[in-house]
């Protein structure tokens, strides 16, 4: 069998992923912009009850303080134009500004900015503002996901605000933005019950100390990273620019997993753990699972992140 991205993606097929949570992400996606605004503040508003609650220090903010800042000095109405035009993709110099940011540096901002509507500092939800039934519902379905899948539904709905003339879904087509990768003597090396191939190995230790050009030297010339929810990155030069977007900050901890050598000397490796995210802090972990195909030659030729859909998925191992 000669393999092709589209059939490398059906590996481990009992692999359950959280479908919950693009479901709640197309819900959002259907609301009105005022309502998107009113359930992010009150989602923000819960957060340390019902949702998962923000590690404000966790995040880079030094970027985002000068938008902040620059929003504080407006007058009330301004204020809530500006946080229209982020939610609507209008073309102002602050949607532009937004649109740089990496993603935790996005959440940070939706967090602090609803800390400032709190103290009144920022023009607030007006009082007595009704969210519509299905808003409502959506923020109910966000308070009753895991707060892995909470972080995620929270990172879709702000992600594409703002405005960028220059995104495209084709990674290649993008600068990667530069990393710094960790000392060498702050890494540590990986190890996984069931795992002790080279390459899985390499590619978590990499991962971890954020030095993604070698990480990208993993892959086959035309491999694939696929992550979770989204179409497969193609090629070295756009998975180089999703890592350096995406993937700073992040912690992967796998935990165990199988492997096995199929046809035409390719070998499919299942690894299943969990990913903290800087913004979210170090006691909220998404349960994960990582599926390689690798090559003869022993290169990443495809690997799939996946969001699982419960904690018990995480000892799923099964090859069929």
């Amino acid at each position: 069998m000669t393999y092709t991205i589209e059939s490398a993606q059906g590996i481990f097929p009992n692999t359950q992923i959280a479908n919950a949570v693009p479901a709640t992400t197309e819900a959002y996606n259907k609301l009105s912009v005022e309502d998107q605004l009113a359930l992010l503040w009150f989602a923000y508003t819960e957060m340390g009850t019902s949702i998962t609650r923000a590690a404000t220090g966790a995040a880079s903010m030094i970027l985002a303080e000068g938008l902040l800042n620059e929003i504080k000095q407006m007058p009330r109405q301004a204020q809530s134009q500006a946080m229209y035009d982020l939610a609507s993709n209008a073309d102002t110099p602050i949607g532009r500004t937004y649109s740089s940011f990496r993603v935790n540096t996005k959440l940070g901002f939706w967090y602090e900015l609803g800390q400032l509507m709190k103290q009144g500092v920022v023009a607030p939800i007006p009082p007595g503002y009704q969210m519509s039934s299905e808003a409502v519902g959506v923020l109910e379905t966000i308070k009753k996901l895991d707060p892995g899948q909470q972080i995620t539904v929270l990172r879709n709905t702000v992600v594409n605000m703002g405005y960028d003339p220059d995104l495209s879904e084709d990674y290649a087509k993008r600068e990667a933005p530069r990393s710094t990768p960790k000392a060498l003597s702050e890494r540590v090396q990986t190890k996984i019950e069931g795992i002790d191939n080279y390459t899985v190995l390499n590619y978590i230790d990499y991962m971890n100390a954020f030095d993604f050009t070698p990480a990208v030297g993993l892959f086959a010339e035309e491999g694939a990273l696929q992550p979770p929810f989204q179409k497969p990155i193609v090629g070295k030069a756009a998975i180089l620019t999703y890592m350096r977007e995406e993937c700073v900050g992040l912690k992967m901890m796998p935990e165990r997993g199988v492997a096995e050598t199929i046809e035409n000397g390719y070998t499919q490796i299942k690894v299943t753990g969990k990913v903290e995210t800087p913004w979210f802090g170090n006691n909220v972990g998404m349960n994960i699972a990582w599926r390689f195909l690798l090559d003869p030659q022993g290169k990443i030729f495809f690997v799939a992140i996946d969001l699982l859909a419960s904690p018990k998925e995480l000892l799923n191992l099964m090859r069929k």
